[in-house]
């Protein structure tokens, strides 16, 4: 919505060579720039793509996100879509999606034991860093009947047997463990 401003063309030609009225006009068309640029802005932060910072900000306190002092700015609107994409009631395949959009395709695994009422989610170590909004997406997806045990997938002697001794001395067993694990990380 960008529009020419300017404020003399709308005066008479007979006053626009008036060297104050052309004063006035050139300041008033930088405030109404400004005016302008503040309309856009408010606009753009009506949706969550186009927001500005401040836009994100009032996103993230209107849905009750508290940001990541480490996350971009797409990445903050980001977790602003998934919030407004969450939708109840509680329904397996909804939660998988979900899941999907947080943690990827192969970011998690999800199990359900409907005579003990209990879920079982796994998320892989290559979503650790979105382990707590997955902890609260349950929270606030999951009935209060269903037991809900969430834990990260630690790397196993399956994979790690995938690897010589010689490549995986250099780590220490928590690295080992606690770290995903790829061939361009580990080749010795």
């Amino acid at each position: 919505m960008d529009r020419r401003i300017n404020l003399i063309a709308y005066l008479p030609e007979i006053l626009q060579d008036i060297r104050e009225f052309k004063t006035v006009a050139e300041t008033e068309n930088l405030e109404l720039k400004q005016l302008q640029a503040a309309l856009n802005a408010a606009l753009n932060d009506l949706f969550v793509e186009s927001s500005t910072e401040y836009g994100v900000a009032r996103w993230e306190k209107i849905l009750k996100i508290s940001p990541k002092g480490t996350n971009s700015l797409a990445e903050r609107k980001f977790r602003i879509l998934a919030r407004l994409n969450e939708q109840l009631p509680y329904s397996y395949r909804m939660l998988a999606r979900q899941l999907a959009t947080l943690c990827g395709e192969e970011g998690y695994s999800l199990k359900e034991n409907i005579e003990t009422y209990q879920l079982i989610v796994r998320v892989a170590l290559a979503a650790k860093s979105n382990f707590d909004d997955v902890q609260k997406l349950l929270e606030r997806v999951v009935p209060c009947n269903v037991a809900v045990d969430l834990s990260l997938i630690y790397n196993q002697y399956q994979v790690l047997e995938a690897f010589t001794y010689g490549q995986l001395e250099a780590y220490t067993y928590e690295q080992m463990r606690e770290e995903p694990l790829n061939g361009n990380k580990f080749n010795g």
